[in-house]
């Protein structure tokens, strides 16, 4: 499989699990309404076990933009490379919300709540605060992406069989750092679907909330930097 053709199919399967099991749970007349965060950090790490698994082999499963540019500033990866990973993580992350969209299209119309429609497609602050979210976003991709680092086959990214652990991660940042931002940790996972509640035909949808947007996009490119970076340091 192509690497470019992998990372948008791998990432379009990531979103649209992990956004499926959010739309399970906030929107209405769904079988897992109000299931809560535990099933939800559980459905995103299944959606990493699964679409990394599948990808991995031809890819590395990068599937987020942070996670590439943080192997390319650990020497792991090519930078000549990082544009077009990003550009189908970005592209793969659309489509997947798509997905998401046609699935649970009858339960957008049943669903009141503004806020919840949105928070299918994107995440958002349980308390607003700029640098307090921006810090949130940081810490968690932190977290992930040293950890990735660890685990990364030389020069590709993850190999398959990490694909386990790698989702056993994500479950325990979902379920400890998770309750502040939604823990986007990826602009592909976050600006992509905010992308796509923007043009999609969503009935009674608020705004995209873009004077958020930024966050989940700037917070994981940082931290998932000084993960490299220390990294880099220490091994």
């Amino acid at each position: 499989m192509n690497p470019l053709f992998a990372e948008f199919i791998g990432t379009a399967m990531l979103v649209l699990l992990g956004n499926g099991v959010v739309a399970n749970v906030i929107l209405q007349k769904t079988k897992g309404f109000n299931s809560g965060l535990v099933v939800i950090a559980l459905g995103w790490a299944m959606a990493v076990f699964v679409a990394v698994f599948c990808t991995a082999a031809a890819s590395g499963g990068h599937l987020n933009p942070a996670v590439t540019i943080a192997l390319a500033v650990a020497h792991k990866f090519a930078w000549a490379q990082v544009p077009g990973y990003i550009f189908a993580q970005m592209a793969g992350g659309m489509a997947g919300a798509f997905l998401v969209w046609v699935v649970y299209y009858k339960h957008f119309s049943e669903t009141s709540c503004q806020d919840s429609k949105l928070a299918v497609f994107c995440t958002g602050p349980a308390i607003r605060s700029t640098y307090g979210n921006l810090t949130s976003e940081a810490i968690a991709t932190f977290v992930l992406v040293f950890a990735v680092l660890n685990m990364a086959v030389p020069n590709v990214g993850l190999g398959a069989m990490n694909a386990l652990p790698v989702a056993l991660l994500v479950l325990g940042i979902g379920v400890s750092l998770g309750g502040t931002t939604g823990y986007a940790m990826s602009p592909a996972r976050d600006l992509g679907p905010r992308i796509m509640h923007a043009i999609l035909p969503i009935p009674g949808k608020r705004d995209s909330d873009w004077n958020y947007a930024w966050v989940p996009v700037v917070g994981p490119i940082l931290g998932a930097v000084s993960a490299a970076l220390l990294f880099s340091i220490t091994s």
